[in-house]
């Protein structure tokens, strides 16, 4: 996929959606590093693996190491990766987007 991103880029695409850190070259810190001055990103949030079976400490990691990545400079939308399925914890999405309000409000200030 990330080959394909200046392609993107080239066209007119102005942000990135959905972003999925499970697949393939879609490592968030370097996807903005690469490509954040010229993409937005919506998504990010692991909705195979760490929303769907991760602990609370799990859930808030997730959340903390996607805003990290991402949303330095502007340009990130946090959401789940993709719809939230029915197996999904409640907890675990009340958790996902308290930890996002917590730590992904602009201006982003690094956390210890």
């Amino acid at each position: 996929m990330a080959e394909l991103i200046p392609d993107f880029i080239d066209i007119g695409v102005e942000i990135l959606n959905p972003v999925q850190p499970a697949a393939r070259d879609m490592d968030t810190r370097e996807l903005k590093r690469r490509f954040g001055r010229n993409l937005a990103f919506w998504g990010g949030f692991d909705t195979q693996h760490v929303l769907p079976r991760g602990s609370a400490r799990e859930i808030e990691a997730e959340a903390r190491k996607r805003i990290a990545d991402l949303a330095p400079g502007g340009g990130f939308v946090f959401a789940p990766v993709h719809a939230i399925q029915s197996e999904v914890p409640p907890d675990n999405v009340v958790g996902m987007f308290l930890a996002a309000r917590e730590r992904g409000t602009y201006p982003i200030v690094e956390h210890g």
